[in-house]
Order: C-alpha cells, then structure tokens, then sequence
C-alpha cells in the first residue's frame, strides 16, 4: 500500500480547467439547440471570469508567501499560474472558433445576422448615430497620459475602448454602458432576415465624435478582471455584516488578475496599457474583439423559432404535494421528496406560506445561503411576521457575490421583527434547511425541509437538486440542534442520524469507508456510490485509494473539480467516475455505502471538499424513507448509466464521452430522470 505522501493528486485548479472544457464541449454539439450552445459559450465565459476573480487570485497571493514558506508548504504559484494561463489560451482559441466558424453562419442560416461596425449600411449609419444620442449621458470618455500621471482606474469586468491616437504620449478610455444599456440592439428591417448589432459597435462608431481633436489610429476593446475574495474569512473574532458590508468596495477596486484585450492591439500599445494600469506580462490575456460573452445568456431571438431553443419541459406533478391543501397532514404520514428542476419549487414555497397562515404554527427557522431579490419565500417569511409568528433567520453574509444582497435582506426581516443571525465565527453556513413548529394536541410538533440546493426559485430552474419534507423525530430534533447551534445556544450538536459539518461529518464518512474496506477483507459485499459537485479533501481521496487497493467497488460522479486520479493501476483501478453537463446544472449530492447489504443512503449540502467538510456549517441527512430511498437510488443509477452526456474521467482528462456499447439504448439521464419522475408521480 502506497504511503499518502507518494498517493497521486490533480490540482485542483488546473482539473477545474477540465471541467470547463466540458461546457465548451456542450457548445461545440451539433445536436444541442443553437441558443442553448450560445448559453454555454456565455457558461464557460461566466464560469472563466469567477475563476480568474477568485481561485487565480489567491495563486497570486500565495506569490506574496516568503519563500522559503512555499518551499516548505510545496506551494508553486507561478508555475501554477503559467500552466493556467497556457490552458486558457488553448480554450480561448477553440472558444472563439466555436464562435466564429459555427456559432455565427448558423445564426445567419436561421435568418439572424450579427452586423460589425464596419459593414453598417447607410441606414444602419444613422441609426447608431441616433441610438448613441439617447446613451450619451451614459458614456464617459477621458484621455490620459501614456507615461503616469493620474491613476488610471478600470472597473471590475466592465468593457471599455482603449483609444490610440496619432500622438503616443496619451491615449483615451470609453466606457461601453452594458449595465445601463442592452448589449444586443436588433435594427428595425422590413424583411424576413434580423440583424442584430453589439452595443459596443454602436459607441464605437461614435468615438471619433468624443476626440473630435484627435488623430484616431485605433479603438481596442479591453476588460480588467479584479481580486473578488475580501480575505477576512480567518478573523478570530468572526465576521460581523457591517464590516462585510464595507468591505464590498474591494469588488471593484480589488487587485488586478487578468487584463483581456483586443489581439488586434498593436503591441505599443498593449505596453503602454499595460504599465498604466501596473500589469505584469503574465496578466495580459489576448481575446476576441468583443469581451463578457456572459451577456449572451440575453442574446435576442427576434425569430421566436422554437428549434433554435430545448423544449420546454412541463414540471411533474407530485402525485401527494400537488392536490394536498395540508402539508403537515401529508408529511406527518410520511416524508416527502421533491427534485427540481424536474418538479416545481412552488411546492417548497407553498409549504412556508401554509407555514406563515396556519394558526398552530408558532415558529419558523430557516438557514439561506443565496437571498433571491424578491420572491415568494422572503414574502411568505414577512407574511409569518406580521402573522405574530416567530421568526428566526440565519443568513450567510459571507456567500460569495451575494452578500450585499443577503444583507439588505437580513435588515428588512430585523425591522418586521425576525431574529436574524448573519454569521457563525470563522465558518460559512452553506445548509439549505427549514424546520416549522406547529401546536399539535398541545405539543409542538416540528416540520423540517432538507435540500441540497438553495431556497432560490429562480435557481431551482437551472440546478439538479434534491429535498425531503420529514416530521420523523429523530431528525428532527436534531436539526432542532442545529440551530440553537446557529443562535449560540449549544455549542456542539449532539447527533446520531444527521452527519453536521464540521462536527460530526468526517468521522461519520471515514468510519464508513474504512466499514467498507474491512467487509472487503472479511469477504463481505463491499461498495461506495457518491455523487457530488467537487472532490478535493485529502483525507477522503486517500480513504478512497485505500478501498480502491482494498478491492472495494467505487463509482462516483463528480460533476467539476477532482483530485483524485480514478483508474491507476495499484492505486484507485477500482474507482470509475464520469461527470455529466447537460441542459441543467448537477448539483445534489447522494451518498450510498453498501454495508454488507444493509445500504445506508445519504443526501445534503456537503461535498468531499475540506472546507464543506471542516469549516462550514453542513447537515447530511439520512433516507429511512423505504420508497424515497428507492426513488434516490433508482435516480443515481440513471445517472450512472449516462451514455450521452457523461464524460470519462480517468488520467487523460481527454472528458471522452461514455459510448453506448453495442445493441446498448442510448440514456441520457436528464431526460430519463424526467420520465422516471413522471411515470412514478402519474398515479
């Protein structure tokens, strides 16, 4: 058996990459609806300037490390960094000929058109020229010195013009207002053919009009991507709001991690751009001509033609949540599961309004991680307040891009009257959980929700996700724990059932598959099925390896990051993995230990990553529930026997596809899902 030290471990970093490279894939497929691959491109975009913000970010921190403490620690960030950099470029290429040599001639075969700057008829002319009159208070164009002077200020992935005059001792800057403006503006036509321009065209052919005394020898679209960590996630004391509050201004002005550029801007230029803005060579990342492909999640179907889109699916109809007008009746009898995007969130939401009007109900607690901006779940909360309900709130202010908004929310349900709690010293509260007390024969009976996915409808929409309604007291009580826990009451939370981060979760998950790897060795049935969004916790792949060389059957689906290497011959032979992307985000986690036969079956919030598992605030339910237990299983072996959309994971990182073998009927476990939640809730 391998020492840990000589155990193989992928950067997780650089096996992000490769997961992106997955949704570049689904833009790529030719059998995948023209819109939908434009939203995947605008994906991979999205999902590249998270990266850079954040993960490339903190490689560059790691750089300020004095030496000989990288040495020690085995940091490497400039290699790191430049390996990164190689791989991006290499996706940039192949995304940008996606774009160009696909994207764009099938656009203009359903009758569409992207018309340039340059190939604006006389009418087209005029009608940018008029469109810029009416957005003129909204752009703003400075000339500065290319050698110093006054700083020289970007903001956080907002598109600009770098403008190059005859005279190189200064150059200008133009914003281009997509946050005031739509991105795409479709000229009027009086034929059966759309064109469509970018906005940053029509400013574009303005600018000469904001230098009319200067030599224009070029107009080069640049975005500066910045730091978005606030790096106090270690204050001993804990994070209060107020101080996260105040600290959100580093979203813009944080340090610089990558500048994108026109490749077309001379290479004077980029220099002088460069120095200004205080850039190593490393930040400069060469693009297309237009930045933020993000905003192509808007890009307008003026056609209205439903084979450019995927077919819109109608929600199942849960068989008992969907007629039932007493939740606590029907979940008393017996727990209840819902899974979206598959079923409607409205069942989630009609439970806390039912929850907010009942007269029995005394108290509600519920833990959100993301806020939506207005929505019937914060409606229905306000409604339980004004009810003379109870109300206790725990709202992570540390959720990363929400936090302003989770903020603002936790001060409106302070004015109505609600307990609200921000944040737990030192740890994020990443559980989505909800428990309901309600006066029943003159006790109070709780009511809990379990999800893996957040109390967010829009979301719920995109994301893979599974939840339970359960009024069995055992987990319930425990749950109860969980958030006298959150409100400072306990300090541990005493638990036999729930697996709570960071309490009880690694223990309970190595004790399992070491129970594993010991009924290997005693000749007993031995098996681990996991599926989750990332795998990265040390101690967890080095468990894994172990029941690997142990002989132990493992199949997981991961679908981002890994750093364990499954399919190495001595090490994790007996590990298969595949990861899926498809037309929803995969984001529940399941967890199945075989037991000897007596399978013990696990959902929640968590994955094998040190930080869910150490230092966030997590709860893992149990399914005792012999029907859903079932439905769950029966979801994850459809899941596993993708062969459309699942992608290999072994030592190549090639994400070569899984083939249907021969005579095999193609699954493709999106749309089987769907059907099997039909057929089940068709009774």
């Amino acid at each position: 058996m391998l020492k840990p030290e000589e155990k193989i471990k992928r950067h997780r970093d650089l096996n992000w990459l490769s997961f992106n490279e997955r949704v570049l894939q689904e833009a790529q497929d030719k059998t995948t609806p023209l819109y939908e691959r434009l939203k995947f491109l605008a994906i991979f975009s999205m999902n590249l300037d998270e990266y850079f913000r954040v993960r490339v970010s903190q490689l560059r921190q790691m750089k300020r490390v004095e030496k000989s403490i990288r040495k020690k620690l085995a940091l490497k960030p400039n290699k790191t960094v430049k390996e990164i950099l190689k791989e991006v470029r290499e996706q940039q290429e192949k995304f940008g000929k996606i774009y160009r040599e696909e994207i764009i001639p099938e656009l203009e075969t359903a009758g569409i058109h992207l018309v340039h700057r340059e190939d604006y008829n006389a009418h087209q002319e005029e009608f940018a020229h008029r469109y810029f009159k009416k957005i003129r208070k909204c752009i703003n164009a400075t000339t500065t010195s290319a050698f110093g002077g006054e700083e020289l200020f970007l903001e956080n992935n907002s598109l600009y013009f770098m403008v190059c005059f005859g005279d190189k001792s200064e150059f200008g800057i133009v914003n281009i207002p997509t946050d005031e403006c739509e991105r795409f503006i479709t000229f009027s036509s009086e034929t059966e053919e759309f064109k469509i321009s970018f906005l940053d065209d029509i400013v574009k052919v303005n600018v000469p009009k904001l230098f009319p005394d200067k030599e224009i020898t070029g107009i080069y679209e640049i975005k500066l991507s910045r730091d978005a960590e606030l790096y106090i996630d270690d204050e001993v004391d804990g994070l209060l709001a107020e101080k996260i509050y105040e600290s959100l201004q580093q979203r813009t002005d944080g340090q610089p991690t990558r500048l994108l550029y026109d490749s077309h801007m001379p290479e004077e230029d980029q220099k002088i751009l460069r120095k200004r803005l205080k850039l190593g060579k490393i930040d400069m990342m060469p693009g297309g001509r237009y930045h933020n492909f993000s905003d192509y999640f808007s890009f307008p179907d003026p056609t209205n033609n439903p084979a450019l889109h995927f077919e819109e699916w109608p929600t199942v109809k849960h068989s008992v949540l969907e007629t039932t007008e007493n939740y606590f009746e029907v979940i008393a009898k017996k727990d209840q599961s819902v899974h979206f995007p598959y079923m409607s969130f409205e069942y989630v939401e009609r439970f806390i309004q039912q929850a907010a009007h009942d007269p029995q109900v005394k108290e509600i607690k519920i833990s959100i991680y993301r806020i939506a901006d207005e929505s019937v779940v914060t409606s229905a909360l306000l409604s339980a307040l004004k009810n003379g309900k109870k109300l206790t709130v725990f709202i992570e202010a540390k959720a990363r891009f929400d936090e302003k908004n989770n903020i603002d929310w936790g001060r409106k349900f302070e004015e109505e009257g609600a307990k609200v709690i921000y944040s737990y010293p030192k740890i994020k509260v990443h559980s989505k959980i909800l428990l309901v007390s309600r006066e029943e024969n003159g006790e109070l009976k709780d009511y809990a929700y379990i999800g893996t996915g957040n109390f967010n409808s829009k979301t719920s929409k995109i994301y893979c996700d599974h939840a339970i309604f359960t009024a069995y007291e055992k987990l319930t009580s425990e749950l109860s724990r969980v958030f006298l826990v959150l409100e400072g009451e306990l300090i541990i939370p005493r638990a036999k059932h729930l697996l709570i981060s960071p309490f009880s979760t690694r223990k309970s998950f190595a004790d399992m598959i070491n129970r594993e790897i010991q009924n290997k060795k005693l000749g007993k049935k031995a098996e681990i099925k996991a599926k989750m969004n990332s795998l990265e916790d040390k101690e967890i792949i080095d468990l894994l390896y172990d029941a690997s060389e142990a002989g132990v059957d493992i199949r997981l689906l991961v679908r981002g990051f890994t750093c364990l290497v499954p399919g190495v011959e001595n090490l994790s032979s007996n590990i298969y993995m595949t990861s899926i992307i498809d037309r929803f985000l995969e984001h529940g986690r399941i967890y199945i230990f075989g037991n000897d036969g007596k399978e013990e079956l696990f959902f929640g919030s968590a994955d094998w990553m040190t930080r869910n598992l150490d230092r966030r605030i997590e709860v893992i339910a149990p399914i005792y529930d012999e029907d859903i237990a079932k439905e769950f299983k029966d979801i994850l072996e459809i899941q596993f026997k993708d062969n459309v959309k699942a992608r290999i994971q072994d030592p190549t990182e090639k994400n070569n596809f899984v083939a249907p073998k021969p005579g095999e009927k193609e699954i493709r476990s999106q749309y089987e899902i769907y059907k099997y939640l039909k057929e089940k809730h068709a009774s």
